[in-house]
């Protein structure tokens, strides 16, 4: 199985991260890791979306993802990428976001049977006192330090009160209690956070004598220079109460075409290889995958329903864009009917196929990556044939199960075409 932190890191996640080597060996078996979420609103909104795509591949490699809620540091309000304090909530408002953030999170974590863990820190948080906590946790701290951290240095020209001050201890405080208690040694947010974060990690390594580490997130602007999930009438908010499905599809529609690629690494489940096929891909067919990233976002937030009768409200309102099987066909946004390779065989007579091995140009031209045998062999003669990013060299080559990867088999032809055929 390949580690967790490849996978982010290829997927554009990795802002920072702490002795990688470390790192890769904790995540190489089954562990803990954590993300603090803002409850100041009843609502997530698209600027969440890398964390929580972040906790579901976490998840999809066997780790156990910890949602942190922050209802106690709500209280407080965290400085970080701030030049104002924040307006203090009531705990009762605290409570009802954080009702509703619960609910919003479980559509992207499997949270039965403790495969994912949602904490509310005010559990711990607010039954502290504030002497003993002074001398146990507050002794630890170097003001010099804390005054340098970047959520600070900001806030320092505006004016800092001390209230937020604190901030940077309950979140150490945060990692280090759920070190304790759930052997939780990796924190990850936003790469406004790294000095929290690291502050919570020399916390835990003084108080109980062990390794944590650390992981960000770049702080991700389009390629216009505009803030993510902002536009001009507002926020892009993960509630249909907030932002339709209809409107939070067509902010997807409207990406940059520099974004795509990058949007469908960090956004989609897509696989890699598929993905980078947008590079070379302009005019029409990135239109095409600009559909395909809306779709699978807006599936995502707002379930698979939502996504098909906002994708056919698209279609009535702006016409219809083809889509074809040479573009991400592991998304399962409704295609063009009657194409061939709908009848790809994807069952146990595929298997059996695998097990004994099908000839490259025989599976190419099966699937129409090429018009025909004789055009897969001069393409596999040419080098421009290649199964799991691996060039095909010889015109006899057979593809089989050992090149099972996730579920199914990538194949290329050339830079444009591309398919993966999927193996129940």
């Amino acid at each position: 199985m390949a580690n967790v932190f490849d996978i982010l890191n290829e997927r554009g996640f990795v802002a920072q991260a702490t002795n990688v080597d470390e790192l890769k060996r904790y995540l190489s078996k089954p562990s803990s890791c954590y993300i603090g979420f803002d409850p100041s609103a009843d609502s997530l909104h698209v600027g969440s979306l890398v964390p929580i795509m972040a906790l579901a591949h976490m998840q999809r490699q066997g780790h156990r993802p910890i949602v942190l809620v922050g209802g106690g540091t709500g209280l407080v309000g965290d400085p970080s990428g701030k030049t104002e304090m924040r307006q203090l909530l009531t705990l009762e408002q605290i409570e009802s976001n954080v009702a509703s953030l619960k609910k919003q999170l479980s559509r992207f974590l499997d949270f039965s049977d403790h495969k994912a863990l949602l904490l509310n820190n005010s559990d711990w948080l607010l039954d502290l006192r504030y002497i003993e906590f002074l001398r146990d946790i507050g002794r630890h701290f170097s003001v010099n330090r804390m005054l340098a951290a970047e959520s600070c240095k900001i806030r320092l020209e505006t004016g800092l009160n001390f209230i937020e001050f604190n901030y940077m201890l309950l979140q150490a405080y945060d990692f280090y209690y759920l070190a304790q208690k759930c052997d939780c040694c990796l924190q990850m947010g936003g790469d406004d956070q790294w000095g929290n974060i690291v502050a919570g990690m020399e916390l835990i390594r003084k108080k109980l004598r062990k390794s944590a580490h650390c992981l960000t997130f770049p702080l991700l602007t389009t390629a216009s220079g505009a803030k993510m999930g902002k536009t001009a009438a507002g926020a892009v908010w993960l509630s249909a109460e907030k932002t339709g499905p209809f409107d939070f599809f067509q902010y997807w529609i409207n990406t940059d075409d520099r974004d795509v690629a990058r949007f469908l690494k960090l956004y989609t489940f897509l696989p890699v290889g598929e993905i980078e096929v947008m590079s070379v891909l302009e005019g029409q067919d990135l239109n095409v995958c600009k559909s395909i990233l809306a779709f699978e976002v807006t599936k995502l937030v707002h379930g698979r329903e939502a996504a098909l009768s906002a994708i056919e409200a698209a279609v009535s309102v702006f016409g219809q864009r083809r889509l074809s099987h040479d573009l991400l066909p592991s998304s399962d946004i409704p295609r063009e009917s009657g194409d061939k390779a709908d009848a790809v065989p994807t069952s146990i007579l595929l298997m059996k196929r695998l097990e004994v091995g099908i000839p490259a140009f025989e599976l190419f031209a099966e699937i129409d990556l090429c018009d025909s045998r004789s055009s897969a062999r001069r393409l596999i003669r040419q080098g421009g044939a290649y199964v799991n990013d691996d060039r095909i060299n010889d015109v006899d080559f057979r593809i089989g199960t050992a090149h099972l990867k996730d579920g199914g088999i990538l194949l290329k032809a050339g830079k444009k075409k591309v398919h993966r055929i999927k193996v129940d």
